[in-house]
């Protein structure tokens, strides 16, 4: 409990005006009420330390993976997501829609640190394509597929109009 009296009131009012003056909110007029009572209630809640009981404590389950490890990256074009058991070249979009980071995905299902969250042959597929535009090298450097390449052809001088003779 808090020693400080709170004026949920007062609190709730702020958080509702914060919210409106958002550029992004569009609130209609039956919104804004229904806002308000809900930031109170919340507001009141947690000033009482009661918890909603619909809010359970979130719970250590332990979480069973869809596949194993040696499955998972069997093949060097697809990881097989231990969430889902579906293939991806990266798995990193597919834990973002699950809510997780690669680190927590990692800790979730035991693994190694230097666990992939790319396929090889996809990371392959990106270094040579990254290489062949020339990412990754200072600048002034030259490749070897520059230098052996013919230069440009000297282009040819634009045609002129004849200046007018004297009229």
């Amino acid at each position: 409990m808090m020693t400080d009296t709170v004026d949920t009131i007062v609190l709730a009012t702020e958080l509702t005006a914060a919210w409106l003056s958002n550029p992004n909110t569009r609130a209609d007029s039956d919104a804004v009420p229904a806002f308000l009572t809900s930031i109170h209630a919340s507001i009141t809640q947690l000033v009482k330390g009661d918890l909603p009981a619909d809010h359970a404590e979130p719970e250590t389950a332990e979480h069973v993976p869809a596949v194993s490890v040696r499955k998972s990256l069997a093949s060097p074009d697809q990881i097989i997501s231990m969430i889902d058991g579906k293939a991806y070249r990266t798995l990193r979009r597919h834990l973002s829609t699950h809510g997780l980071t690669p680190d927590e995905y990692r800790a979730r299902y035991k693994l190694k640190a230097d666990y992939p969250m790319v396929a090889p042959a996809y990371s392959e597929a990106r270094r040579d394509m990254a290489k062949k535009i020339g990412l990754g090298r200072k600048s002034g450097t030259t490749t070897a597929a520059e230098v052996a390449a013919p230069p440009a052809p000297p282009r040819k001088p634009r045609r002129t109009k004849p200046a007018d003779q004297g009229s």
